[in-house]
């Protein structure tokens, strides 16, 4: 199909040996799954993070004790549609986090004071319907409860549930953020969201400076293990001459999607297991089969390489370190307390909003019913 690329089974042998190395030695490092999370229980990183002034573990407990059920009930008939937008809704939430911090402002439609985030060349590729997921959400969290969750604890609830509804870690996050006034500039959206042309180098500068380390880049970079890239984020490694980094049968099949430069078509990013959160993302790495430099680049730099190596072989300990590194991420720059607003149209600052009024009054009817 168009788009799609399908992988022979003539891999190289130098792959086959590999792959069949790390499935002998998975079973020695393997850990209980429900030992980090997994299952409908709590998560020990509640232990190991600390939290920012403002967040709670029972944050909603009383004033939308269901919010939590609320969305993964929605989400499991979304997935179970299209388990694609699980991809799509992880990569808003990293996406409005890493340009300045986890308030909801990549979700704010521009305004006469500017284009907002979304229009910015590094959100360009941001699924639309991830976004109209969200605001899904939210009427179905505001028609419960009333307006007293931010669309910016949605957006990361909605992370860790696509996580967990493909295949990943169930883990607990914190609650308690509200959403941003304002949007970042064009420049300031860019200069806080890597590039996948970029090497490690410059990917792990770029979350230090956001107290993010190396092995919680290298976790977080896992999250390519779903969804899509498309050919104009990774065709210089093809044209006009192939990186020799990669993998030449897998060079061969991304030229099939991307026959040439300027080519708008996708293809997965992990091509072992496309639709399932776990570690064959860094399987591929060491294959010379990640998709994007800022990928493959990990198994190249002396600083990440041994990391990608332990998770490939160790998928527990993948989603150990990847629950910790989306716990510190989704911290980051919060809005808590009297800090910015709770939205009742996820796009649109309150102030700004003509329906706010007839919001304000269904919630005090929702509020009231409660009671």
């Amino acid at each position: 199909m168009k788009g799609k690329m399908a992988f022979p089974a003539s891999a190289s042998f130098t792959s086959l040996v590999l792959v069949s190395y790390l499935l002998l030695l998975a079973p020695w490092f393997e850990f209980s799954r429900a030992e980090y999370g997994d299952s409908e229980g709590s998560s020990p990183v509640r232990a190991s993070v600390p939290l920012s002034k403002g967040l709670s573990w029972s944050f909603y407990d009383s004033s939308c004790p269901k919010v939590e059920s609320i969305i993964r009930k929605y989400l499991k008939k979304i997935f179970k549609q299209d388990i694609g937008q699980a991809a799509g809704l992880l990569r808003l939430h990293f996406h409005d986090c890493f340009v300045q911090g986890c308030d909801g402002s990549v979700l704010l439609d521009g305004s006469a004071s500017g284009p907002g985030e979304q229009e910015a060349p590094p959100n360009l590729s941001l699924r639309a319907r991830a976004f109209e997921i969200i605001d899904e959400l939210r009427e179905q969290v505001h028609q419960k409860c009333g307006r007293v969750v931010s669309c910016a604890d949605i957006a990361a609830l909605a992370a860790r549930d696509s996580v967990f509804l493909s295949g990943g870690p169930n883990y607990d996050v914190p609650l308690g953020r509200r959403d941003g006034l304002n949007f970042a500039t064009r420049n300031a959206t860019i200069e806080n969201l890597p590039s996948p042309r970029t090497n490690a180098s410059t990917i792990l500068s770029s979350l230090a400076t956001k107290g993010l380390d190396a092995t919680d880049t290298v976790a977080l970079s896992g999250g390519h293990t779903i969804g899509l890239g498309h050919c104009t984020s990774f065709e210089e490694r093809l044209y006009p001459a192939q990186d020799p980094v990669m993998d030449k049968t897998f060079a061969k099949n991304l030229k099939l999607t991307c026959p040439a430069l300027n080519i708008t078509n996708t293809t997965v990013l992990d091509i072992r297991s496309p639709d399932a959160f776990d570690n064959k993302y860094y399987v591929d790495l060491m294959n010379r089969q990640g998709l994007f430099n800022s990928d493959q680049d990990l198994y190249t730099d002396a600083t990440t390489k041994d990391i990608v190596t332990d998770f490939a072989v160790n998928q527990s300990l993948f989603f150990e370190k990847f629950v910790v590194a989306m716990t510190k991420m989704g911290q980051l720059s919060v809005l808590t307390g009297t800090g910015g607003e709770v939205r009742a149209n996820c796009s649109v600052r309150n102030s700004d909003n003509t329906v706010l009024k007839s919001v304000v009054e269904e919630d005090i009817e929702s509020a009231a019913e409660l009671k």
